[in-house]
């Protein structure tokens, strides 16, 4: 009894948040990408972001090895992405083909890493262009 007040004060408060217009979309726009919904290359740039920001490069290439064409959402990304996040996915790319090839493991490991820095320090460029997809849309 004592530990229900707490759960229901905690969720009370997540009830009474109230969303920007930005962020419904924003939400609406990842619920539609769940569904796969998304047109590419859109669908596949918000695949390479949420897989980036959950377990870097090293993460994207090898679910997306696993679940289709890697080499085919590369170039969908590059068709829309900046020259600096452009050249930093196929830098990162060729470094894991090398590292799933057991060569110089240490140096493509650190190139993988610097490449996921890269990623995130550009993040902002990535999320502009999500939003000028969704509110077009």
């Amino acid at each position: 009894m004592f530990f229900d007040l707490f759960r229901r004060k905690k969720n009370k408060d997540i009830e009474d948040v109230v969303l920007s217009e930005a962020d419904e979309k924003r939400n609406r726009m990842w619920d539609l990408w769940a569904e796969g919904e998304i047109e590419s290359p859109y669908n596949e740039l918000m695949t390479y972001q949420s897989e980036v920001n959950n377990g870097g490069h090293h993460q994207y290439f090898l679910n997306t090895e696993n679940n289709g064409d890697v080499r085919k959402d590369i170039d969908a990304l590059c068709t829309i992405l900046p020259g600096v996040l452009t050249e930093n996915i196929q830098t990162a790319f060729k470094s894991y083909v090398e590292l799933e090839q057991d060569k110089n493991i240490e140096a493509n490991e650190e190139i993988l890493e610097k490449c996921d820095d890269v990623f995130w320090e550009n993040e902002e460029m990535i999320n502009s262009i999500l939003e000028n997809y969704r509110f077009i849309h």
